[in-house]
């Protein structure tokens, strides 16, 4: 019987697979009163996806504009962000919101008052929480004014999409909508505090 024996180095042969890298799609839940004016204000930015309305942070299931109108649900009217970090990172879009809102107000929003109307960040995970107190301090040593800031970080509960006429109201709307964030002051309030609009570049 004949015996082959491998001396030396052992050859091993290895197959690689190239993976095209994709951008991750990550998403952001974000509350900053009428929900119409946070869409307009996020949907233009480089790198987001899709904004979509709908209503979180409370305790009834599939609630109605109607039953969050009636501001007992507990539940804020807020987006959900989808993007591509690749574009536009968590933490430029959390900085873009403080500067969207009225973050002094624990009342709500503009003309707009009530649970509904309250502003909050709302986090899915250790990460997201980590980006928007990072953002948050920034903000409080930075910021122009010298009320202090009440929006609240919160960990993210179920998103409950809104009916399908709050989706792109301020596209569907153009002239109502338009008329609804003037005659609410919500340009004329986040000049005071900030000394401009953020979202001008894009409107």
């Amino acid at each position: 019987m004949k015996w082959t024996m491998m001396t030396g180095s052992m050859i091993t042969v290895a197959v690689l697979s190239v993976v095209p890298v994709q951008a991750e799609i990550q998403t952001m839940i974000a509350a900053g009163g009428c929900f119409w004016c946070v869409e307009s204000d996020f949907e233009k930015v480089d790198g987001v996806e899709s904004v979509v309305s709908g209503y979180t942070g409370g305790t009834l299931v599939n609630p109605t504009y109607k039953q969050v109108s009636s501001k007992n649900t507990g539940h804020f009217e807020a987006v959900k962000i989808t993007f591509d970090d690749e574009k536009v990172s968590l933490r430029e879009l959390t900085d873009y919101f403080w500067k969207t809102i009225d973050p002094t107000d624990p009342n709500g929003q503009f003309c707009d008052k009530g649970e509904p109307y309250r502003t909050g960040l709302f986090y899915q995970n250790d990460e997201q929480k980590r980006v928007f107190e990072a953002s948050l301090s920034d903000i409080e040593k930075n910021k122009p004014f010298s009320e202090d800031i009440v929006t609240e970080i919160l960990p993210a509960k179920t998103f409950y999409l809104a009916e399908e006429y709050h989706q792109d109201y301020y596209l569907k709307n153009s002239w109502r909508y338009r008329f609804y964030r003037s005659s609410c002051g919500r340009e004329a309030r986040i000049e005071e505090l900030w000394g401009s609009v953020a979202s001008e570049q894009y409107h």
